[in-house]
Order: structure tokens, then C-alpha cells, then sequence
């Protein structure tokens, strides 16, 4: 069984298991690939496969693949907290891995694996967001990435990043239906996934989130209140529960303890005099 993936000091990666029986890692396989054994292709006989793959030859693809899946192996990696079984990730990123050698050009001065990484990186993302619990409609999906294209679009253009009003003229689209579109096709996040991690504690995601409704100020508030509820008279604090606990108009009130609504408003006015004259010396 696969438990998660290590890296070697020679900067090797592999898939790896724990034999209880030994209590060792071994090197074990991933969809039937032995990690141990996988080849490493040089950038010369790299070139020479793609402009085999080009005039159709079957078995350089294959060879290809064989040798570059250690860089699927160091990609999917990065995407080793999401909860996904190894196997799943390691597939698709292969899909990823063979629409980048279907696709290479080799006239490009630029290396295949620089190339093939957001290759690998984006059929990844696209796996895990097809499979998010969270659905996000059709029509907002093609939105946000359309909007993702308009962007890189105007990046190249001008060669800067683009502004949201920017990719809203360009795509004649209202600037809030943009941002709401891209916020949907956000990947959610685990409170547990680390961010940092210097050789000690890690910190994770919550340890960065602060809690509005808990803060200490609103806390003390709420100790002051009860307190101070605890000091008025039983009418006062029955009017005070119905209003502001209970959500009762001044009317309700009345009627449920049967005096006039004038009477309620004075009884309220006081009570809550008396509540706010009590925090403020507390």
C-alpha cells in the first residue's frame, strides 16, 4: 500500500510504504511502475525521442513517458495534503505528462520539463477541481476561464498583469459577475494544510485565521452583559430577554405580560440604562 512519497538526498523521488514486518521503506510501485527502476532521460535524447514522436514512431512516445515519470512523481508532490490517493493523482498527472509530449514544439527554445510541469500542474488542478464537492455551475466555470485567458492574454500584451476592470471591458462582461466567478472556481483549502515550516512546528492555515465571533473583546462583552442583567429586576430583565433575545416587538411583549406598549418603552429605556451605566464601571 502506497503511504505517501519521499525524496531522496540525491534528490530521487519515489513512492513509498512501510513493511511493518521489517519496519523499513521500501520502494514499492505506483499503477504497476516500479519508482525505483524508473529511467532518466538526458535533454539531448530527449530531443532526439520528441523529433521521433514527431514522424510517428509509437515506441519513442512510449519511451518518453517512461522517462520523464519521475518528473510526474516530483509534481504530484505539491499535492500531497489534499487527501488524494497517490495512484489517482500519479494517472492523471501521466495524462498531463502525454498532452505535454503531444504538444511540445520543438522549434521553442525551452526545455520539455519547464514546458511539461504546468502541464502536469494544470490536468492536476482540473482532476481536483471536477471532483470538488463543491459544484460550481457551467455557466460561471466558463466565465472564470475565460476570464483566465483574457488575463494571460493582456499579461502578454502589455506585459504586465491586468486589472479586473481591464478583463471586464475586454470580455463586455460586468466586473462583479468576474469576481464571482473566480472566487467559485477558488480550490478550497484545509484549516490543517501547512504554510510554513523551518525544521520546527509547522503553521498551519488556522493558525493564521482569526475568529471574529470569538475575540476576547467580544467575549468580556458578553461576561459584562449577563452580569449586568443579573442586577436589574425580574420585569426589567424578563422585557430585556423578550426584546433582544427572544426577537419580540414592544407589542408582544405587552400583551404577553399584560401592560400597555408606552410602558414597555419606559421599562426598556431603563433596563437598558442601567445595563449600559453597569459596563461602563465594570
Amino acid at each position: 500500500m502506497v503511504s505517501g512519497i519521499e525524496t531522496d538526498n540525491l534528490g530521487n523521488t519515489y513512492a513509498v510504504s512501510v513493511d511493518k514486518g521489517e519496519d523499513r521503506m521500501n520502494k514499492v510501485e505506483i499503477c504497476g511502475v516500479n519508482t525505483s527502476k524508473l529511467p532518466v532521460l538526458s535533454n539531448k535524447k530527449m530531443r532526439e525521442l520528441l523529433e521521433r514522436i514527431r514522424n510517428g514512431d509509437q515506441q519513442a512516445r512510449e519511451e518518453m513517458v517512461q522517462g520523464n515519470l519521475r518528473l510526474v512523481l516530483s509534481v504530484i508532490q505539491r499535492f500531497n495534503n489534499r487527501g488524494e490517493y497517490v495512484d489517482d493523482l500519479f494517472q492523471v498527472g501521466c495524462i498531463g505528462l502525454m498532452k505535454a509530449i503531444d504538444n511540445f514544439d520543438l522549434n521553442q527554445n525551452v526545455k520539455f520539463s519547464t514546458y511539461a510541469v504546468p502541464m502536469i500542474i494544470g490536468e492536476i488542478r482540473r482532476y481536483l477541481r471536477d471532483n470538488n464537492p463543491i459544484r460550481v455551475s457551467r455557466s460561471l466555470r466558463d466565465i472564470a476561464y475565460k476570464a483566465l485567458q483574457v488575463r494571460d492574454a493582456l499579461a502578454n500584451k502589455y506585459a504586465k498583469e491586468p486589472t479586473i476592470n481591464q478583463i471586464a471591458e475586454e470580455m463586455q462582461i460586468p466586473r462583479e459577475e468576474i469576481v464571482f466567478a473566480l472566487d467559485a472556481i477558488q480550490e478550497p483549502i484545509s484549516l490543517f494544510e501547512p504554510i510554513y515550516h523551518d525544521g520546527g512546528d509547522p503553521i498551519f492555515v488556522m493558525d493564521q485565521i482569526r475568529d471574529e465571533k470569538n475575540i476576547d473583546g467580544n467575549w468580556l462583552e458578553g461576561v459584562s452583559i449577563k452580569e449586568g442583567m443579573q442586577r436589574l429586576n425580574e420585569r426589567e430583565k424578563l422585557i430585556l430577554t423578550m426584546r433582544f433575545y427572544d426577537g419580540r416587538t414592544q407589542m408582544e411583549v405587552a400583551e404577553e405580560i399584560g401592560i400597555s406598549q408606552a410602558q414597555v418603552s419606559r421599562l426598556e429605556k431603563a433596563a437598558l440604562k442601567h445595563l449600559r451605566r453597569f459596563m461602563a464601571t465594570s
